[in-house]
């Protein structure tokens, strides 16, 4: 088997380009690169600049290459009985045919595979499939990407990097991949047929330290054989360690294992802190910034006060990516620096975890809804087996129809067997939940946390300390969780995995297997089936006319959605129902009369099969229905709930996007306040709570927090500690803040002519003078989209990209990448880039803040809040609206400066930090930067100056 690894560099699409550069790398059948071919090729127009700037390829490059027709005489015979490979393959495949037609030769006929697929197998934990990307993080040579010849030769290292990883499977893994891809059409099945008749060839078959159960192959043997973390020491290891001592042993193994480590004030005082709370029994609102270490700070208090009093702590994120970041690179590094054996496991919701059920479930029935997607994320998850210990889907990389997927094969409560599924001690899921039962320090998530609450302590092992990081989201995601949350599709697909059509669901599945049986019981069973379809197809189309006309009675476009794309809010009062809502109720108790009846003949009929012995078949797709028809209950429940609306201390709001319409309805009913429920269920429950984030304080003070989560009580019973720290940074050196004290204001959230001129102008001079690398913060969507145009242009002779937000497509991670990757480009971002973007070192230097980031007041829970503050005689404006943008003004701030080495520019385009009463609560609430105020046309020659001047003034 010989490979051609064919690139070609073109001006344009598959429809309109021109080839202007080909590279070959051919692969011999020893599986050495025998020779790499390249040569330009003289297109009939000019290379666009877009080309050139990608390529590096100029017109001069080109303009006495050979013409297409002599290039392909020596094209031709090196594509002589190979296999032809490409990365994403089928556009330069398009090329090369249109070419071989153009020139007069025959179509290529032979076998084509493409790396993009061999990559997804073979590494299906790469974050990324991109060419550049994949070459660095295997450490392959590839000195000039999008150059065809070295972009080929490239690709073809990347080839024999997954032949080698495929060598290294065991055989049981090639025979399900080959088994896999049998019927599919490309030449993926055909080679994967021949790699196992070689296999089954050779004598010496690779097994590493693999599990082989039910025809799979395993990373990991049963989780009950795992063993206690200091299972063979009788005493205690910190029997006679004090904290101190413990510490400082901590510390000279740091500066062991990390050479750059250095002691930080703020490190050392949160140490203290956190383990004088969690030794005292109190409550603790601590404030660390960028830069103090705090996963250190709380995580090595913990791990000592866990393993003295042998009491579990539990550490709650908010973020999955946290929770992440400390599996990844905090609990490896403590493992190195903590002088005795511990156990710190990561346990989050049981959606990430696959059903090893489920999955041996659908790759031996082949129950795929897109073949082709499915084929290569079912290959994915084989090899992806070999080497999970966590089966958690963050470590799959499974493109864009990849959560489809997921769902159908994810462990849930409702389809579970428990003890009698035959994987229950290999499962994932009982597996992290053994390891936190277990461990002494268990990390989750806020979203587990208030679950874990809701399902009466079923979900965490007990625990009395719990320590909050991202601390300033508790209260969202209380009232996300203890209220209501609900989407249209949720319904919907619930709906249709149950009963697609009569071929496809759970259901038609289900009734197959009864009319295989053929017997009296199951024909009377496959009738009630028939009766569900009917009634689940009258639910669905209820559904869709409900959707509609709650669709209906949004606003037409405003831009209440604090800035995210085409977002519609309309908040409902209990005391003011809209006024057709009599009809829509009528449907909605239409719609849950057919449902409870569905569900009800199907809850009969579940258990009548589960009565008769010998349904063993169908056991497992009984348990999945079941779920499923609880599913569909809660669904009911929630629906019957929101619609009733009758609880006036619950806010009641519809969410929607203009452009999706209905089809993006989401329904809302979260509590007013939850301060008095977090009181309830937390503080006054646990010992002892740690809450840590960056941004707790509001003018140097904690009230906000106090107030907002319930706090006053422990506060005035002496339990409630607070510790500001200081930052480790030096602000007044890394950060100069300027605002154009002359700047336009602007009403509302859209800009007038004049207003977004000036801005426009401003910013591409600050933008040519940081050489982009500049992060541009909106409060409102419409806004970017009025400045994003006219700023491209403005910089496009600059050579300085702009990229926005909602408007190149591509998630947040995407667009950061693209600003990393970029020589001198400018991002802007509304909402979600206010927070938890990392942007450390060079690529950021200027950061622009338009506004200051105050909620739209006419969101529905700041609405209701403001009301309830009211009530209470309170100011809202100052006790609610100034102190959350605060909060936020601060996380956009902390983007900047991410290491002591940065060094940054802010400018606050809203002069209502320097002429409103409030504003300083916004400018005394930073970490201290210089702070200049000038007209705005000093402002640039001051950056250039304090650029100069390497940021010291």
């Amino acid at each position: 088997m010989k490979f051609a690894v064919l690139d070609f560099e073109t001006t344009g699409t598959q429809s309109v380009g021109e080839i202007i550069q080909v590279g070959l790398a051919i692969i011999e059948e020893d599986l050495s690169i025998s020779r790499v071919y390249g040569s330009f090729v003289k297109p009939a127009a000019p290379i666009p600049p877009f080309i050139t700037g990608l390529t590096g390829i100029t017109d001069s490059d080109v303009e006495n290459a050979p013409e297409l027709e002599e290039m392909m005489m020596e094209l031709v015979p090196l594509l002589d009985d190979v296999v032809l490979v490409g990365h994403n393959v089928s556009f330069d495949f398009h090329f090369l045919q249109s070419a071989l037609d153009r020139c007069g030769y025959l179509p290529f006929q032979g076998r084509i595979l493409d790396t993009i697929d061999f990559l997804k197998i073979c590494f299906p934990s790469l974050t990324t499939y991109q060419l550049g990307a994949v070459t660095s993080q295997f450490g392959l040579t590839h000195e000039r990407p999008h150059q065809a010849d070295s972009d080929a030769h490239a690709t073809a290292l990347v080839l024999l990097k997954c032949l080698e990883e495929l060598y290294s499977l065991p055989l049981l893994t090639i025979q399900r991949l080959s088994e896999l891809f049998t019927e599919s059409d490309g030449d993926m099945g055909w080679y994967f047929d021949g790699l196992l008749r070689e296999r089954e060839m050779e004598t010496f078959q690779p097994e590493g330290d693999l599990t082989f159960y039910r025809q799979l192959a395993l990373k990991i043997g049963d989780w009950n054989e795992l063993a206690l973390p200091r299972a063979d020491s009788h005493e205690n290891p910190l029997e006679h360690l004090s904290f101190t001592d413990y510490m400082s042993e901590v510390t000279k193994r740091l500066k062991e294992t990390l050479p750059h480590y250095e002691s930080r004030e703020a490190q050392e005082i949160m140490f203290g802190e956190v383990m004088k709370a969690l030794e005292e029994e109190k409550h603790l609102l601590i404030e660390a910034g960028t830069g103090t270490g705090k996963s250190l700070g709380y995580l090595l208090p913990a791990i000592y006060q866990s393993v003295l009093t042998d009491q579990k702590v539990m550490v709650s994120t908010h973020t999955i990516n946290l929770q992440d970041q400390l599996r990844e690179r905090d609990i490896p590094l403590l493992t190195q620096v903590v002088p005795f054996p511990f156990k710190a496991a990561i346990f989050k919701g049981r959606g990430h975890y696959l059903c090893l059920r489920k999955f041996e479930h659908k790759i031996n029935r082949r129950d795929f809804i897109s073949p082709r997607e499915d084929i290569i994320t079912s290959a994915q998850m084989i090899v992806w087996l070999t080497q999970t210990e966590s089966g958690d889907d963050e470590e799959l990389n499974m493109g864009n129809r990849g959560g489809d997927f997921w769902e159908t094969v994810a462990s849930d409560t409702d389809s579970c067997l428990g003890r009698s599924c035959p994987w229950f001690r290999k499962c994932f899921y009982h597996r992290a939940k053994h390891e936190a039962s277990i461990a002494d320090v268990v990390i989750t998530n806020h979203s587990k946390l208030f679950a874990d609450v809701k399902a009466g302590h079923q979900l965490l092992p007990a625990y009395e300390h719990l320590v909050i990081d991202e601390a300033h989201h508790l209260e969202d995601v209380a009232g996300k969780h203890l209220g209501m949350h609900m989407k249209h599709f949720t319904v919907v697909h619930t709906l249709s995995r149950l009963f697609k059509d009569s071929r496809n669901g759970q259901l038609p599945t289900l009734r197959q297997q009864l009319q295989s049986a053929g017997s009296e019981q199951a024909s009377e069973w496959s009738l009630i089936i028939d009766r569900i379809y009917s009634d689940l197809i009258t639910v669905k189309e209820t559904w869709d006319t409900l959707s509609e006309k709650l669709f209906g009675l949004l606003p037409e476009r405003s831009d209440a959605g604090a800035g995210e794309a085409g977002q519609l809010v309309m908040r409902l009062l209990p005391g003011n129902k809209p006024k057709n809502w009599e009809e829509l109720s009528t449907l909605e108790s239409g719609m849950i009369t057919t449902l409870s009846d569905a569900l009800r003949s199907g809850e009969r009929m579940l258990n009548e099969m589960r009565d008769q012995e010998g349904q063993s078949s169908s056991d497992s797709l009984i348990t999945d229905i079941g779920g499923l028809f609880k599913d569909l209950a809660a669904i009911r429940d929630n629906v019957r709930f929101f619609m009733g609306l009758n609880d006036e201390n619950v806010v009641y709001w519809l969410e929607a996007n203009g452009n999706y319409r209905s089809k993006s309805l989401q329904l809302y009913a979260v509590p007013v306040d939850v301060s008095s429920q977090l009181k309830e269920l937390f503080f006054d429950k646990k010992k002892s709570i740690v809450l840590t984030s960056a941004t707790l304080s509001v003018d140097k003070s904690f009230q906000f927090m106090i107030d907002n989560l319930g706090l006053n009580e422990a506060a005035e019973n002496g339990r409630l500690m607070t510790a500001l720290l200081p930052s480790p940074f030096h602000y007044r050196e890394q950060a100069l803040l300027v605002i154009p004290r002359d700047f336009p204001s602007v009403k509302g959230s859209v800009g007038d002519a004049r207003f977004v001129d000036t801005l426009v102008q401003s910013l591409a001079e600050a933008a040519v003078t940081t050489r982009g690398r500049m992060m541009v913060l909106f409060t409102s969507y419409r806004m970017l989209r009025q400045v994003y145009d006219p700023l491209k242009e403005a910089l496009s002779s600059q050579e300085i990209t702009v990229l926005g937000q909602g408007i190149e497509g591509g998630s947040r991670s995407k667009l950061i990448r693209r600003f990393q990757d970029s020589n001198a480009s400018v991002l802007l971002g509304t909402s979600s880039f206010w927070e938890g973007v990392d942007i450390p070192g060079e690529a950021l230097t200027c950061l622009a803040i338009v506004r200051l980031p105050f909620q739209p007041p006419n969101h529905p829970l700041a609405e209701a809040k403001s009301e309830l503050l009211q009530a209470q005689k309170k100011n809202p404006f100052m006790k609610l609206s100034v102190p959350q943008a605060v909060i936020r003004f601060k996380q956009g701030f902390g983007r900047l400066v991410r290491t002591a080495q940065d060094k940054g520019i802010v400018i606050v385009y809203d002069t209502r930090v320097i002429e409103s009463y409030y504003g300083k609560y916004f400018l005394y609430s930073l970490p201290g930067p210089k702070m200049e105020h000038m007209l705005t046309d000093q402002m640039v020659p001051r950056i250039a100056e304090w650029l100069e001047e390497g940021g010291v003034s």
